[in-house]
Parts: C-alpha cells; sequence; structure tokens
C-alpha cells in the first residue's frame, strides 16, 4: 500500500489512537467552524468520555508529560471537530496553525515542549502536511481547570 492510500484516520489506528466523540462545547460556541478552504477549531480540552484526564498547573500539580499526553487528547478532539465538520480528515491538504495554552506554576516555562504533544502528533498523522506555524503561550487559569488546550486551523480542499 502506497503512503497517498493511507488516510490520517488509518495512521492514526496504527499509532494505537482513535478519534473520540465530538467533545460537547461548554459555552456559547461550535467545536468547528469552516470558511471558505479553512477549518478552524475553538479551543479542545483534554476530554476524554465527557472527563478531563488531568486537571492542575503544570510544573505543580501536572508534570510536563502528563500535559504532553493532555496535549495529544486535546489534538485528537480538534481532529474529531474537523473531521465532523468536512466528513473526512483526508480532505485536510495542510495544517496551517495550532495555538496552545498551558496552564503554568509560577516559573514553569517549558510551553513549548508541552504542545509539541500536539505538533508531533501531527506529523506522525499528516506528514509534511502537517507542519505548521504555533504559538505555545501560558497562562495562569484555564477553563474546567484543565492544563492545556489546543486550537488549530486547516486548510481542507
Amino acid at each position: 500500500m502506497s503512503d497517498e492510500a493511507i488516510t490520517p484516520e488509518k495512521r492514526l489506528v496504527e499509532l494505537g489512537m482513535e478519534l473520540p466523540v465530538v467533545a460537547a462545547p461548554i459555552a456559547a460556541y461550535v467545536p468547528a467552524l469552516r470558511t471558505g478552504s479553512y477549518v478552524y477549531t475553538s479551543g479542545q480540552l483534554p476530554l476524554r468520555d465527557g472527563d478531563l484526564i488531568r486537571t492542575g498547573k503544570v510544573g505543580a500539580e501536572v508534570s510536563p508529560e502528563e500535559a504532553y499526553d493532555c496535549a495529544q487528547q486535546c489534538l485528537l478532539n480538534g481532529l474529531a471537530a474537523i473531521r465532523a465538520e468536512v466528513g473526512e480528515l483526508s480532505t485536510v491538504t495542510r495544517v496551517v496553525k495550532v495555538v496552545g495554552f498551558v496552564a503554568s506554576a509560577p516559573g514553569f516555562t517549558a510551553q513549548a515542549q508541552v504542545v509539541n504533544g500536539a505538533s508531533e502528533l501531527l506529523g506522525k498523522v499528516f506528514g509534511d502536511a502537517g507542519r505548521h506555524a504555533r504559538s505555545a503561550v501560558g497562562v495562569a487559569v484555564l477553563p474546567l481547570d484543565a492544563p492545556v488546550e489546543i486550537e488549530l486551523v486547516v486548510e481542507v480542499r
């Protein structure tokens, strides 16, 4: 089988991952919105089966390794929202931008390494099309006391 025949969904399965059901919004917004050839996701929390997989500040209650895993879960939730908007992930031609927010304990400065959880997984799922611009921002607190929140912008055909 050629690489072109391997869909992003199949790559996720090969990695032992699957897309969850789209997380229900916790406020007045939609999980993802398409405009023209772009899909923007709302901020995605590390929810699994409706519950946060971790809470607290990175560098205090949450280790950087746990936060990295949270970033991956946020990404899976974002990809699920994109798939719900466009039908299948093979319509994604380019990951354009990732914005990662990390609820950080005072003195914690490894936000970029935490957000790598999402960025590195995008590379595995989309190959070169998963290379993207990115921001990794330390914040005092996130909704529901989540340690990480991830937003995505992708281009689709």
